[in-house]
């Protein structure tokens, strides 16, 4: 992704994240709409055909590149692994055998597992600063989903696969990170291709059993909620989400990235308050400020002498 606004690269890849946030905080929206008329695989499935149909389309008429000659693949193909396949697959089946505020919570310590996991495997460890702002940003997130009512399924194995969950969309941020020869564009690009493949595979398998193939190849084209929703995650989510994530994984790393993850929770609560008139409670006006004080501490980078900003920027 080229610079083209005269602010600094850390300033673009910040903005970048955030936005991601927004678009992936919006989702659920469009995920509510759909969820309830079709199956998990159905909606990952046709989701992921568009998304990579359109950063194909892109390709071919270079609004994009993708160059993948000479390069290895096996570094490159463990970043879908671990997002979109295993990450969805555990999610999906944590949420269902457990209740939606202890998944909220699990889900909720992605960026406390990014921070360890980048700690160990890539050598960044965060400073006290970072670590203790996306904590509260942390707490923040489980004040918020605690606001919407306790419940306890005592799953345990649900809790085993939400916490895998945790680790998976970890590893992702902390393998796009060492992708360091593929630009943003191929990490998104096989991304797509990759969950594709994977979910359309497990769909068709799905109605192969249930004899419902017809419908499943049809649904997009006889159901306009259900396209709308299609179009929204994967052309908002699924490519131009991505693509801004994984460019401000690779600039600003994996500490600063998880810490401004956060804000789709936050972004999904306003959502859903503005648009589909849901209840605001003074917790969760409380979530919302502890969460921006964290992301605010994460990302408030000390200052350098001009000797360092301009050595940084050489870099």
């Amino acid at each position: 992704m080229k610079n083209y606004f005269p602010i600094g690269k850390d300033t673009l890849a910040l903005a970048a994240a955030a936005m991601a946030s927004v678009f992936f905080g919006l989702s659920f929206i469009f995920v509510k709409q759909s969820v309830d008329a079709v199956s998990t695989f159905t909606l990952l499935s046709w989701r992921f055909l568009f998304a990579f149909v359109g950063m194909y389309i892109a390709a071919i008429l270079g609004l994009i590149k993708v160059d993948l000659k000479g390069k290895p693949l096996k570094p490159l193909l463990l970043v879908p692994l671990f997002q979109p396949i295993i990450y969805y697959i555990l999610e999906t089946w944590g949420i269902a055998m457990t209740t939606a505020t202890e998944s909220g919570i699990i889900i909720a310590c992605i960026p406390i597992v990014t921070i360890i996991l980048s700690a160990v495997m890539l050598k960044e460890p965060p400073t006290r600063r970072q670590t203790v702002s996306v904590l509260i940003s942390v707490l923040g997130i489980i004040i918020m989903v605690l606001a919407k009512g306790i419940s306890a399924s005592l799953n345990i194995f649900g809790y085993v696969l939400l916490v895998l969950t945790t680790v998976s969309a970890g590893l992702y941020v902390i393998y796009a990170r060492k992708a360091v020869g593929y630009t943003s564009a191929e990490k998104t690009f096989i991304m797509s291709a990759t969950g594709a493949i994977v979910f359309t595979l497990c769909a068709v398998t799905e109605h192969a059993a249930a004899g419902t193939m017809k419908q499943f190849l049809l649904l997009p084209f006889t159901n306009m909620v259900f396209l709308v929703s299609l179009l929204y995650l994967a052309g908002a989510c699924s490519v131009a989400a991505t693509l801004l994530r994984n460019y401000a994984i690779t600039v600003i790393g994996a500490t600063r990235t998880a810490s401004l993850a956060v804000l789709t929770t936050t972004i999904s609560v306003f959502a859903g308050v503005l648009l589909l008139k849901e209840p605001f409670s003074f917790l969760q006006g409380v979530a919302t400020v502890l969460v921006l004080i964290g992301v605010y501490g994460a990302n408030k980078m000390p200052k350098h002498t001009g000797a360092e900003i301009t050595e940084r920027n050489r870099a």
